[in-house]
């Protein structure tokens, strides 16, 4: 539903296990004026992390919730269950390092940014450093993120834009690492802006 043309933004569930720092990003451009969505819900996949500190200093509703021993069925059931309960139009991955099962109310309403150019270097225990590391000992003149839909595969849906960086011969997985997350801070907020206007096509 629009108004007087203008893209009604999208409620976002974040889901995340360290850092923050992407969704930091996205509170930045929300607060900007130029993320279509609002962060409504952060769930945080372990306890402690600086995420859930940057999620409940915004005043954001945060729940945490390792799964331990839960089943992956039920663990992902509960993730969406209070997805459903904040009444969120797109769960975002942002630095989340678990599996969930998407159940079927959800398909294509779930996306996540990786730090490299799927389906290159994807896949269980690609993540962090250690995709930089595999670029770089590969001998790749180019990297760069992928953001995608999330499937029941790691890094494995439908690629929804990406954007390349060089490697240069110098580099080391830090700094290869720092060039990517700049491009990662602008092709996460413009995918979700595209799927925001994608939606407003469709009503």
């Amino acid at each position: 539903m629009t108004k007087e043309g203008i893209t009604q933004p999208l409620r976002l569930a974040v889901l995340l296990s360290g850092s923050g720092r992407t969704l930091e990003n996205l509170l930045l451009r929300q607060n900007n004026g130029n993320l279509l969505g609002t962060v409504e819900l952060v769930l945080s996949s372990r306890e402690g992390v600086r995420g859930v500190t940057i999620a409940k200093s915004a005043g954001i509703c945060t729940i945490v919730n390792p799964q331990r021993d839960a089943s992956l069925e039920a663990w992902s059931a509960n993730i969406f269950s209070s997805c459903r309960e904040a009444n969120v139009d797109l769960v975002v991955m942002a630095g989340f390092l678990q599996l969930v099962a998407i159940p079927d109310d959800f398909v294509n309403r779930v996306i996540n940014i990786h730090p490299s150019l799927l389906p290159a270097f994807g896949g269980k225990g690609f993540y962090g450093s250690r995709v930089h590391t595999a670029v770089i000992e590969n001998g790749d003149t180019t990297s760069g993120c992928t953001v995608h839909f999330v499937d029941n595969e790691y890094d494995h849906g439908a690629v929804l834009l990406q954007r390349q960086v060089p490697v240069t011969a110098n580099d080391s997985p830090e700094t290869l690492a720092a060039r990517v997350f700049l491009e990662e801070c602008e092709a996460l907020p413009e995918a979700i802006n595209l799927l925001a206007q994608r939606q407003q096509t469709k009503q």
